[in-house]
């Protein structure tokens, strides 16, 4: 799949989700949702390959969380990745059983506040903490009854789980990015200030981009004081990795 099928593929997935929660929760609310089911699912996944090492025949969704090998993982995994993540606690297990679960929206805010507390005492405590500040899983802006909360819920981590692009890391577009720009380009013009007001569009970020690195052999870095969106930041970023070799 080219670069333009994963786009293009992500952003129908994304206005599926959309339309599974549309009239239920504000578009700019919606984005956080959509935003944090796909770093939960990066996170996920990628935890699962450093603990397994990569190896294909070690099923760690499959472990039980006493297991003593986890046990004994969990102190080196923590000072190395800045946080653990039980096998119950996977993205996977939990999209598995979302249709069903009746108090998914409960059980995700333990696994968040798991996940962040899993760093309390170690060096990453402070990256950590507050990582799911954003994505409210008891937020009345999901419905006024947990059964509404928990079908929307449901509904935006299934469609999370569909996007079936392999290994985050072989990806030939940048999901959180690319997925950032499309939600915010849609819903930003409706968000009012708090949404709309620091949002630089693709083309113009990368326009800015390009004459940046014009010329350039080398870069230290690269700094945006009025950094909103994050999207000049984002295309300098993939400017920087296709010009400087």
């Amino acid at each position: 799949m080219t670069s333009t099928q994963q786009r293009a593929a992500l952003q129908r997935q994304i206005w599926q989700i959309a339309n599974e929660v549309r009239g239920a929760v504000d578009g700019w609310d919606f984005k956080q949702y959509v935003l944090g089911s796909l770093f939960y699912r990066f996170i996920s996944e990628n935890f699962t390959d450093y603990i397994t090492g990569g190896d294909p025949s070690v099923d760690y969704a499959e472990m039980n969380d006493d297991d003593e090998n986890i046990a004994a993982a969990k102190d080196d995994a923590i000072k190395t990745k800045g946080y653990f993540i039980y096998p119950s606690q996977l993205f996977v297990n939990v999209v598995a059983r979302a249709t069903t679960n009746e108090s998914l929206n409960t059980d995700l805010a333990a696994i968040f506040s798991a996940i962040e507390g899993s760093a309390s005492g170690y060096e990453s405590e402070q990256d950590i903490k507050g990582l799911f500040a954003d994505f409210d899983t008891t937020s009345n802006r999901l419905g006024n009854t947990v059964k509404d909360k928990n079908s929307r819920l449901a509904a935006v981590l299934k469609g999370v789980a569909g996007l079936d692009f392999g290994d985050f890391d072989a990806s030939h577009i940048d999901l959180f990015g690319d997925a950032y720009e499309f939600l915010i380009s849609n819903y930003a013009a409706n968000a009012g200030k708090s949404g709309g007001e620091f949002f630089t569009p693709q083309n113009v970020s990368k326009l800015i981009a390009q004459l940046a690195m014009h010329g350039q052999k080398t870069v230290n870095k690269i700094y945006d004081p009025a950094c909103g969106s994050g999207s000049l930041l984002l295309q300098a970023k993939k400017h920087f990795d296709a010009h400087i070799c």
